[in-house]
């Protein structure tokens, strides 16, 4: 069966609407809700507030940082273009740089926007709901009316969420389909798309995972362990603040991540696809079909929305699987009879090298889910440890943390494994079974492309849930409100979590994928003897082994010093406001919350740029002194340390984060004990490590592999190493 690429193309195009449009309806049903009390209009309008002043100091940042990467790469990239006939081809990686950067900032800037105003509406779905609840004249009728108010409530915040979900994979679907076609099919080109999309979603991470963090860690430390104050408790001066940083770090952060993985996982399928010339030779479509895939996606997303709800006796994140289970359902009978419509004859190696990415990125989530959940044994532990005080709480995270690596990179290994093998047992004979194998396994990763719109939809909840017990807790709304936002809070730091190890698997693939195109741009026609310069035992590989291996351990140590430094500075203005403004803690006294938005704004703009620079010059620096064979070092060492390291941190502190919780749900002392206390201190530990550091590692691997395939053909035509060589020294 044969289809004209044109109505293929358009098929992908018109499922990127599709995305676009559902969430601008969903947008109009959103905003439709009502805000509630003035009070809590006035809370939330100083939340949106700060967001927004924040992310436009942070994209003007970013935006003078790109405008030189951009004439760089327009300037680097000439005359290569030009030898080889093509003058239009670094105006095209420079295109492509702008565009993935602004889509990465689009992505972002959508994510918060809804956020900042989804907040506030489902903090009064709750207050609705709690007012019901309230006037039943029996246990069984408040029961009843308790659970169908967190139904509603739940649903409503999964809407807004997936709003952004939505937004991501359909602009992220139209970028790439839009380059596609302009740029002629030359996937190459679409390089600096990735780089783009790559670099900003650093930046975003970096930025806002500096402010969400010092924020949060300096209100926890002066609020909760100092002055004994409730979270979200509007006597802190660091409340504002802290909420805002839900929304800049885990809105508009994860939203730049998200469309950063989605872009990157689909071009560097199709960049492997492009460059294996025995593979397209046997499947035509094998370069579009990552494409396809996801405009499927889209479909199998809008499809299971539906499917996310509570029923009678089950919980909050079992409605949101019910959702993420249909998807992956309806993903794989996709996957099927797409795999056969477009490739034949080796439809059947294809489907299962595909459904493989769908499985691992299953185990993924409920494996993070087990090490994050408040009723589960890792975080459980944690809390038990806290009776003993702090020290044995960071203990007991850490070794959750590093225990948590395990099965997520087993299956990741097992992924591998299995859609490699297939593909490479199943490759036609006349085909290198190699080049088949390789294929299979940047078709594992563009599968998990499948459930991209519901992951971030989930993901989006958390945030929203987050802000909106702010927002009851400021707005002191009553209890009933109350008992459904503090369950919807904490599952969402479960979402959060289970995100991260998503991205965190995909990126892992992903980032092979791009290792393997990068082999195939660098040594086209590699013989006996390249291939041992490759091997582990040359010095130039153990070189770069060792500076990528180095290089996650070093990146982080800026973002968690920049957090660490936020929030000194928040604890110091905290202090200062409790000693000098009388009536704050007896409720006589205002605030001054502008002071601690304005301390973590300024920490948070200077400090992400030196960490940017540094992804960008490392791979560099290693390609133009030692050349590509010490870059082939370089990237399986980043993959290969950020990968458990990444794991270690957002897995690790989503666990201290719930430890704390369970504790405030009244186990172990409850709220304001010895106990609590301990929590929180582990709690702030892991604050940094998940929202800061841990994901900023995501997009460090790719930007480093994305850059070296941007600047591939040069490093290889002008190194230090290739230059002494020559000389015969």
């Amino acid at each position: 069966m044969s289809f004209p690429v044109p109505l293929v193309e358009l098929f992908v195009f018109l499922a990127a609407m599709l995305a676009l449009g559902y969430a601008g309806y969903e947008t109009v049903l959103v905003f439709q809700r009502d805000e509630g009390t003035d009070k809590m209009r006035e809370i939330s309008k100083a939340i949106r507030e700060g967001a927004e002043a924040f992310l436009v100091r942070e994209y003007r940042t970013v935006a003078i940082v790109g405008a030189v990467i951009a004439i760089l790469i327009l300037g680097g990239l000439y005359g290569y273009g030009a030898s080889h006939g093509d003058i239009f081809f670094s105006a095209h990686m420079a295109l492509g740089f702008v565009a993935g950067a602004v889509g990465s900032a689009l992505a972002g800037y959508l994510g918060m926007y809804v956020s900042v105003r989804a907040n506030v509406r489902t903090a009064n779905v709750a207050r609705e709901q709690g007012e019901i609840e309230a006037k039943g004249t029996s246990e069984e009728e408040r029961k009843a009316a308790h659970e169908k108010g967190l139904d509603a409530s739940m649903r409503f915040a999964f809407m807004s969420g997936s709003v952004t979900g939505l937004s991501v994979a359909g602009f992220a679907l139209l970028g790439l389909i839009g380059f596609y076609v302009g740029f002629q099919g030359n996937i190459l080109e679409m390089a600096g798309f990735i780089f783009g999309a790559s670099l900003m979603s650093l930046f975003a991470r970096v930025g806002g995972g500096i402010y969400t963090k010092g924020a949060d860690v300096g209100a926890d430390l002066v609020g909760k362990v100092e002055a004994g104050i409730p979270e979200d408790d509007p006597r802190n001066p660091a409340v504002i603040a802290d909420n805002v940083g839900d929304n800049v770090g885990d809105c508009a952060g994860m939203a730049a991540d998200l469309f950063e993985t989605y872009v990157v996982t689909a071009v560097s399928t199709m960049l492997l696809a492009y460059f294996l010339t025995d593979v397209t030779a046997q499947l035509p479509w094998a370069v579009l079909f990552p494409l396809i895939v996801s405009a499927w996606s889209i479909v199998a997303t809008i499809v299971a929305f539906p499917f996310v709800r509570m029923s009678e006796g089950g919980s909050i994140m079992g409605a949101l699987y019910k959702g993420l289970i249909v998807t992956v359902i309806v993903g794989i009978g996709g996957l099927a009879v797409l795999s056969y419509i477009f490739m034949a004859p080796e439809w059947g190696a294809v489907f299962v090298a595909s459904a493989t990415g769908l499985i691992v990125m299953l185990v993924i989530v409920f494996s993070t889910d087990f090490y994050t959940g408040t009723n589960r044994r890792p975080v459980n532990s944690i809390s038990e440890s806290a009776q003993r005080g702090a020290g044995p709480v960071v203990i007991q995270g850490m070794s959750v943390g590093l225990e948590a690596v395990l099965i997520p990179s087993l299956a990741i290994v097992g992924g591998i494994i299995a859609a490699y093998g297939v593909m490479y047992l199943f490759a036609p004979i006349a085909a290198g079974a190699t080049d088949f194998g390789l294929y299979g396994i940047g078709l594992a990763a563009a599968s998990m492309l499948s459930a991209t719109g519901m992951i971030i939809s989930i993901d989006a909840f958390g945030p929203i849930t987050d802000n909106a017990g702010g927002i009851a807790e400021m707005s002191r709304l009553p209890e009933e409100a109350r008992g459904i936002t503090d369950p919807l809070d904490a599952v969402g730091n479960t979402t959060k979590a289970v995100t991260k190890g998503y991205a965190v698997g995909s990126a892992a693939l992903a980032a092979l994928v791009l290792f393997a195109a990068y082999y195939q741009a660098a040594f086209p026609a590699a013989g006996a003897s390249q291939l041992q310069q490759l091997a582990v035992n040359q010095p130039l590989v153990i070189i770069g082994l060792i500076i990528g291996a180095m290089l996650p351990f070093f990146f982080t140590a800026f973002l968690m010093r920049a957090v660490g430094t936020a929030a000194q500075s928040v604890v110091e203005e905290v202090r200062r406001q409790f000693k000098t403004i009388k009536g704050i803690m007896d409720g006589t006294g205002r605030p001054e919350y502008g002071p601690c938005v304005d301390i973590v704004t300024r920490t948070a703009i200077s400090e992400l740029v030196l960490p940017a620079v540094i992804a960008v010059v490392t791979p560099l620096a290693v390609g133009f002194l030692l050349g590509p064979v010490a870059v082939s070092g370089l990237l399986f060492g980043v993959i290969l340390s950020g990968l458990p390291l990444a794991i270690f941190m957002t897995v690790g502190g989503g666990a201290w984060d719930n430890g704390k919780k369970w504790i405030e749900q009244g186990h172990f002392g409850g709220k304001g004990s010895d106990a609590h206390k301990a929590a929180v201190v582990g709690d702030t530990v892991g604050d940094a490590t998940k929202d800061t550091a841990g994901p900023a590692i995501n997009p460090l691997i790719k930007v480093v592999n994305t850059i070296s395939i941007l600047f591939v053909y040069l490093v290889v035509s002008n190194n230090l190493v290739g230059y002494i060589s020559t000389l015969h020294l």
